[in-house]
């Protein structure tokens, strides 16, 4: 595993963003783990945060795109973070566009966007915290598709979860792969996150212990999406 992703992994642990134990999920499943990328809110955080995102979208898509588009809500802090990180780490300058949930009808900067404009010919990276259902794709892929003639290289998340979409057999993102045609990565899946932190200290404990990860197995027997 990249050392970048190890690092990603415990950043999340020490920020309490990834957390273990007995959660309820908005689609009703019980799950032995969850994740709260509204966690990150310090100054230091963000700034890393950026970096990661910068780091596995160069490391899958390389440098031959023009846009981060974050859907809003939480898509907005992340696309912005992850071009400042991106123009440092590798001198490139990408812009940054995100929706508005309600289109604005005054001023200079009226619309359905915030940040760029999206143009013909833009190559555009979609950036978001987590995909679990694919639904935020159903509402903004057609968004972006119809402010310009542009191409999607792909979706960049935090985590893969690793559990069956809507349609019960493929996990969220491969399900966007084959609905929308693009890329679709994430920064770390659940199956390195258990890999790097079974019975291993990070931040002071063990957060995987041997009770956590058969929890997580049963989890993953129930709910796991098929290779």
């Amino acid at each position: 595993m990249e050392s970048y992703k190890e690092q990603f992994i415990d950043f999340m642990v020490e920020s309490d963003v990834l957390k273990f134990g007995d959660f309820t999920l908005k689609s009703g499943r019980k799950s032995p783990f969850f994740m709260n990328a509204g966690g990150y809110v310090t100054g230091s955080q963000l700034k890393k945060l950026g970096e990661y995102y910068a780091k596995a979208i160069h490391d899958k898509y390389g440098d031959d795109f023009d846009v981060l588009f974050g859907p809003a809500y939480k898509g907005i802090p992340l696309s912005v973070v992850t071009a400042i990180a991106y123009s440092e780490l590798y001198g490139k300058e990408i812009r940054y566009c995100s929706d508005r949930k309600e289109e604005k009808d005054h001023g200079a900067d009226k619309g359905s966007f915030l940040g760029s404009k999206l143009k013909d010919g833009d190559r555009v990276v979609m950036i978001e915290d987590v995909t679990t259902s694919g639904k935020s794709m159903e509402e903004t892929v057609p968004k972006v598709k119809g402010a310009a003639d542009v191409t999607i290289v792909g979706l960049m998340v935090s985590l893969d979860r690793m559990e069956v979409g809507k349609g019960g057999v493929k996990c969220a993102l491969d399900e966007v792969k084959e609905l929308y045609g693009f890329e679709t990565n994430a920064i770390v899946t659940m199956a390195e996150v258990t890999e790097h932190l079974h019975n291993r200290e990070c931040n002071g404990k063990v957060v995987i212990d041997d009770t956590i990860k058969a929890a997580i197995d049963a989890y993953y027997e129930q709910y796991g999406a098929k290779a």
